[in-house]
């Protein structure tokens, strides 16, 4: 089955930066594009970044933009999303999500928090 395993939060002061990981298995992952999504308490979840097959990417949140990057290896199955320059409002559990066969699959998330 499919499985999406996020790692590398944890607390960070801002202007730090954090690389979080996303293993993936029970898929063919090098076929899919990859996303990165993160949500607050009362708030919806946010697309924050999409990596193609290929690795052409996207960035949807403007307020991450400049900060923020998305890349992938298919030899690892793993998405990563490194995080430079984080503010507090970053604050966020952060998930990575994958659509397979038409059904979305999400990991666990990892809690991110920017506070000095």
């Amino acid at each position: 089955q499919v499985q999406l395993v996020e790692s590398g939060g944890g607390l960070v002061q801002p202007g730090g930066s954090l690389r979080l990981s996303c293993a993936a298995s029970g898929f063919p992952f090098s076929s899919y594009p990859m996303s990165w999504y993160r949500q607050t308490p009362g708030k919806e979840r946010e697309l924050v970044a999409t990596v193609t097959s290929v690795g052409g990417s996207i960035i949807s949140s403007d307020s991450v933009k400049g900060r923020f990057t998305i890349s992938r290896d298919n030899a690892r199955n793993t998405v990563y999303l490194q995080m430079n320059s984080l503010k507090p409002e970053d604050t966020a559990v952060y998930y990575c999500k994958t659509t397979y066969k038409m059904l979305p699959y999400w990991g666990q998330g990892t809690q991110v928090t920017v506070s000095s």
